[in-house]
């Protein structure tokens, strides 16, 4: 019997056992592995992991429910198509259990088997085909960022985490710049909507110059494909296509990959990966300019002393100790010149007039008119002269010619045969010189002045 605290008994009962939490999930594991088992569940993966180890993890849902999976690296298990990835639809078989750390029942995976695309994986992947061939995703629509900016708009959620982190270190590499957020709902109904409609607004307050956004970073946290659904709108991706500001896309974790990554002109692996890609780091670009200054310095320095050098040189010369006497001795130097010059002036006048009077006296003596007249009159004498002289040699050799065309004539066939001679040929036309030369019987010509007699020698 137990007393209250009113003093009244009670009867005695048994106390319940009580577990631990401990003892509870290993109860609970117990109960789940014995009495479900190995099972095949179907559905959609997603917020798919892979470690550095090979272990493999993932949610498979469908559109009420979702479980955890993980398909640890080991011998034994074997995936009959290629790789895992978010939105994939597939057939898989395992032992259900529970993660006793955290309490959670998950599926540890034997079997995995393609069970479909996946709807927004198809999606994803139609919209990407169709972006890509109007041109989209080519590098060479890509521009490069500002090196400096000043002013950097963010669209992004105002509550979330990524944008935290990148302030903090925009703040720390460069407190100069301005940020201007716009915020936006990142995931669910209209996030895409109001994504495509800041990056809108952003070109057009930097159009009119009421913000100097130079550059703009849309950006969220990592998440599940549906989470980050609303980077894949084709809304999203034509107002990144079209904007006349440059684009960065960050959304998710570096395994992550959104339409909005594909057209943007730089896609970060992660939000704080992003605001280091935006701006210098402050510190470093203090290092820089330390080492330029203090290069800066050390060549100042050099050329100071070596003008001081030159200064101390030049004031211990000795035109610097005695500068009036050495301004006389200059003045004085520069009067024996002029003097000398002079002289050597006057002296070259003198010369050149006696050389000019020397050669008018040779000009008037010789009278070039008068001799030119001479020799003029020289010419024609000379050239009467060989006129006559040619006259002569050309009578000279008519004379000689006509008595060689006479001696030519007379000793010629037709004089000898005018004189009343004539010659004898035989019918070939060879002259015959000798009676032994024809036989009887032979043809003759003889030739006379006025014709030829043929005949026969008997």
């Amino acid at each position: 019997m137990t007393a209250d605290l009113f003093g009244e008994a009670e009867p005695v009962r048994n106390e319940p056992r009580v577990l631990s939490v401990s003892e509870l999930t290993r109860t609970v594991r117990s109960t789940l592995e014995q009495g479900i088992g190995v099972v095949w569940v179907e559905g959609e993966i997603s917020n798919y992991r892979r470690q550095p180890s090979g272990h493999q993890y993932f949610t498979l849902k469908d559109a009420q429910s979702q479980v955890s999976c993980v398909w640890f690296a080991r011998p034994g298990l074997r995936l009959k198509q290629v790789g895992l990835a978010d939105g994939m639809q597939v057939q898989l078989r395992g032992a259900l259990t529970v993660y006793e750390a955290r309490g959670q029942y998950q599926l540890n995976i034997q079997l995995v088997q393609a069970g479909g695309a996946g709807l927004l994986q198809a999606k994803f992947e139609a919209l990407k085909r169709k972006l890509e061939a109007e041109g989209l995703f080519d590098a060479e629509r890509k521009r490069p960022l500002p090196k400096f900016p000043a002013v950097i708009g963010i669209v992004t959620s105002p509550t979330g985490a990524a944008l935290r982190d990148i302030l903090n270190i925009l703040a720390r590499r460069a407190p100069w710049v301005r940020v201007v957020v716009y915020p936006v709902r990142v995931q669910g109904a209209g996030a895409a909507e109001e994504v495509a409609a800041a990056v809108t607004e952003f070109n057009r307050l930097a159009q009119v110059g009421a913000v100097p956004v130079e550059i703009i970073l849309v950006s969220r946290g990592g998440g599940s494909i549906e989470d980050l659904w609303a980077f894949n709108e084709e809304v999203v991706a034509r107002a990144v296509a079209v904007s006349a500001l440059p684009v960065v896309s960050a959304v998710g974790h570096e395994i992550d990959f959104t339409i909005a990554d594909f057209v943007a002109d730089l896609r970060a692996p992660t939000p704080s990966a992003a605001a280091e890609l935006l701006v210098p780091d402050g510190a470093t670009l203090l290092q820089r300019l330390a080492r330029i200054q203090g290069q800066l310095h050390r060549t100042v320095d050099a050329v100071l002393s070596g003008q001081r050098q030159r200064l101390d040189f030049l004031t211990r010369h000795a035109l610097f100790r005695e500068p009036g006497k050495r301004t006389r001795e200059a003045a004085q130097r520069i009067d024996l010149a002029a003097e000398a010059l002079r002289r050597s002036l006057h002296r070259q006048v003198d010369q050149a007039g006696q050389q000019l009077g020397r050669l008018a006296a040779l000009v008037r003596q010789h009278r070039p008119d008068q001799l030119l007249a001479l020799r003029r009159t020289q010419f024609e004498g000379l050239r009467g002269q060989l006129a006559q002289r040619l006259r002569q040699r050309l009578s000279e050799r008519r004379a000689h010619f006509e008595r060689l065309r006479l001696g030519v004539n007379l000793l010629s066939p037709e004089a000898m045969l005018a004189r009343g001679y004539s010659v004898t040929m035989t019918a070939s036309g060879k002259i015959i010189g000798s009676v032994h030369e024809v036989a009887p019987g032979t043809t003759i010509v003889t030739r006379l002045r006025d014709g030829s007699v043929q005949s026969v020698v008997e």
